[in-house]
């Protein structure tokens, strides 16, 4: 017959290891990779271009992420981002910004408007504008790096086309790219 009666031992052992177990949880969580959560790939603007005598932006829609320089690289940022849907709606390439706006309207462009004919435009300010706060406007039609009160979309794709952002983090961004950005969509 075995003997079932717990030591004081025991006892101690046995709530020790009852309090790890909520611990290991929440390891296991912190390795685990959400579909809203970008993996980072680490760039180097000398990939992209060969100076940064203006701000430099590359759009990483692989990674879900925009990396900032500064002029001459001395300030290095990286931001999550939401990113287009599908490969089809991705425009790669060298672009600049080209027109800045605080409580951009925003306007269905005549594709979404095809596909979501009860889309209607947004003014600016609006909790419901999918443009957010801010917005950049880059030198191709209909792409705009810019914010978003749905966070939901941040890491995914999600967007038409556009690059999107926290709307803090554009508010940020805003502030440190003037016009004439350089700007690689990856």
């Amino acid at each position: 017959m075995t003997d079932t009666r717990m030591t004081r031992r025991g006892l101690i052992g046995a709530a020790g290891a009852a309090l790890t177990l909520p611990l290991i949880p929440a390891r296991a969580r912190a390795t685990v990779n959400r579909n809203n959560i970008s993996s980072f790939v680490s760039q180097e603007w000398q990939d992209h271009f060969e100076n940064v005598d203006v701000v430099t932006l590359v759009a990483d829609t692989g990674s879900r992420a925009l990396h900032y320089w500064s002029v001459g690289a001395a300030d290095y940022r990286v931001y999550p981002t939401s990113v287009p849907k599908t490969d089809e709606l991705t425009k790669r390439g060298y672009t600049e910004i080209v027109r800045k706006k605080v409580g951009p309207t925003w306007t269905p462009t005549a594709s979404q408007m095809e596909r979501f004919p009860d889309w209607h435009p947004v003014e600016g300010g609006a909790p419901d504008n999918p443009l957010g706060t801010h917005a950049m406007y880059l030198s191709w039609p209909a792409y705009i790096i810019h914010g978003t009160h749905d966070t939901r979309k941040i890491g995914r794709p999600s967007s038409d086309g556009c690059i999107g952002l926290y709307n803090e983090k554009i508010a940020e961004l805003f502030e440190l790219c003037p016009i004439g950005t350089q700007v690689r969509v990856i």
